[in-house]
């Protein structure tokens, strides 16, 4: 009996404790479960605030690329900006270009120079956003990094580049640990035009056709120039001759070498075809190897010519020339040339031209219909640059080329292929002949064009196809790189982001 007397109330306290582990549980639990409610309200709030602050970047990148004037202006002039600051600095202090809405950040205090430009990106890189109930704020500042004007091809007005630092700032209304910044950076790349020997936008095989012991390599025009003026025989490098395209290069014969790189967006070498598009093909060689872009390359349309030239014959062959602008004699002529497009008088214009002379043009800019010299001792011959030829091509038969100097001769004896610039915004045919001095820069982005003659070709081409089949050699102008730029589009890159 007094074995069972102290086993009384046993029972009683395992269940209490029973009770206590259980609860402990429960509230574990109920812990457990508010804490993944509010880690998951957490990260709902801060993934508003980040779209907030990203709304925020956005708002001033868009204000910065369509709407905003960049220096260079009698408002906003350039002066006013070191330059050669990095960041750039307000001139002659060492005080940073912000355009900024932050208006709690002494550190980000607008200080850009123009009034009107502090007003209106205020008004553009700040506002609010409803995430659903949520009121999710959103503001920006942008500070300018780098500022540089360019020569820009085609235009005789300097382009100013410039590149930003932008944050964006976004967070919930009430809630300061749910603020978040978005940084990125906003640039445009700025790259040579004639970057290549040849380069061809068509997307195809084919589009860079090289045989008969055609060739690329490159030389430096300004090298030329020796002592007393006289001009020395260019130095060709073996080396630097590269060539592009959207497409595939196909070469023919073993004695066909591009002295430099391949670059495209294809890959692989074989034969190529509809449904396998290759890099390259054929049996030529390319000494420098294939570089694959990571995009196609899209060049802009050179603008048409402005005013637009007449249509109809013009033929220089032995008789006096009468027409407007055109003075000489006896099969030697000469075409005066206009100023720069949107200048007065503006570009001289001439009809199609046909060449059965000699013909001296000089520094301007001619609008003509189109350029035939395909008669035998048929000569153009360029005095001073740079002669800008904008060509129309209206009403010229498809068979028939925009500009032909398969049967003629171009002479440009500086051998500097600036002096000489075509340009043609249409899809015609253009025939360009070699020679001891056929040098040009010919920018055709959406045409097809051919080099005749084994003999050489002084300069750069840039065209939809291209076709060197009769073994000419392209000798690609180094001093091309440092010239007649084109500016890119602009693009955001190097993100980050962080609470604040």
């Amino acid at each position: 009996m007094m074995k069972h007397a102290n086993q009384k109330g046993s029972a009683l306290i395992l269940a209490m404790i029973l009770v206590l582990v259980l609860s402990v549980m429960a509230a574990s639990m109920m812990f457990l479960s508010q804490s993944e409610t509010w880690s998951s309200m957490n990260y709902r709030l801060m993934t508003q605030s980040r779209y907030g602050a990203e709304a925020g970047l956005n708002a001033a990148a868009n204000y910065l690329i369509y709407s905003y004037a960049p220096p260079g202006t009698a408002l906003d002039p350039l002066s006013a900006y070191d330059t050669t600051q990095y960041p750039v600095a307000l001139a002659g202090t060492n005080t940073a270009v912000i355009l900024s809405t932050f208006y709690d950040d002494a550190d980000d205090a607008q200080t850009y120079p123009v009034a009107a430009v502090q007003t209106a990106f205020n008004s553009a890189a700040k506002g609010p956003l409803q995430a659903g109930t949520t009121p999710v704020t959103y503001d920006a500042s942008a500070q300018l990094i780098a500022m540089r004007q360019v020569s820009v091809y085609g235009s005789p007005t300097p382009v100013t580049v410039q590149t930003w630092r932008i944050t964006g700032r976004g967070g919930i209304v009430g809630l300061s640990n749910a603020s978040v910044e978005v940084s990125a950076i906003m640039e445009r790349m700025v790259s040579p035009l004639f970057g290549y020997a040849a380069f061809a936008s068509s997307a195809g095989c084919g589009a860079l056709n090289f045989g008969g012991g055609g060739t690329t390599n490159s030389y430096d025009s300004a090298s030329l120039l020796a002592n007393g003026g006289t001009l020395a025989a260019p130095v060709f490098m073996a080396s630097g001759g590269n060539v592009g395209t959207n497409g595939n290069l196909n070469t023919v014969g073993s004695t066909t070498v591009i002295n430099g790189t391949l670059s495209t967006p294809r890959v692989g070498t074989g034969t190529c075809s509809t449904g396998n598009l290759t890099a390259f093909s054929g049996s030529g060689s390319v000494s420098g190897g294939l570089v694959e872009l990571p995009q196609p390359v899209t060049y802009p349309t050179p603008p048409a010519p402005n005013p637009m030239p007449p249509t109809g014959n013009l033929r220089l062959n032995m008789g006096t020339c009468t027409y407007i602008g055109c003075t000489g004699t006896a099969g030697l002529y000469a075409l005066a040339p206009g100023t720069a497009p949107g200048t007065l008088p503006g570009p001289a214009l001439y009809p199609d031209v046909i060449v059965q002379g000699v013909v001296h043009l000089s520094a301007g800019y001619y609008n003509m219909n189109s350029l035939q010299v395909t008669s035998a001792g048929a000569t153009v011959i360029i005095d001073s640059g740079p002669v800008v030829l904008n060509v129309a091509g209206v009403g010229i038969p498809v068979s028939q080329a925009v500009v032909d100097f398969t049967g003629g001769s171009l002479s440009n004896p500086s051998l500097n292929p600036l002096n000489f610039q075509i340009q043609y915004a249409g899809t015609g045919l253009i025939k360009l002949a070699g020679g001891v001095a056929s040098s040009t820069v010919l920018y055709a982005p959406n045409s097809s064009a051919s080099i005749t003659g084994g003999s050489d070709f002084y300069g750069s081409i840039i065209t939809g196809q291209l076709t060197d089949m009769g073994g000419a050699a392209v000798h690609y102008d180094r001093r091309l790189q440092v010239s007649n730029f084109y500016v890119g589009n602009w693009m955001l890159d190097s993100f980050s982001w962080s609470k604040y």
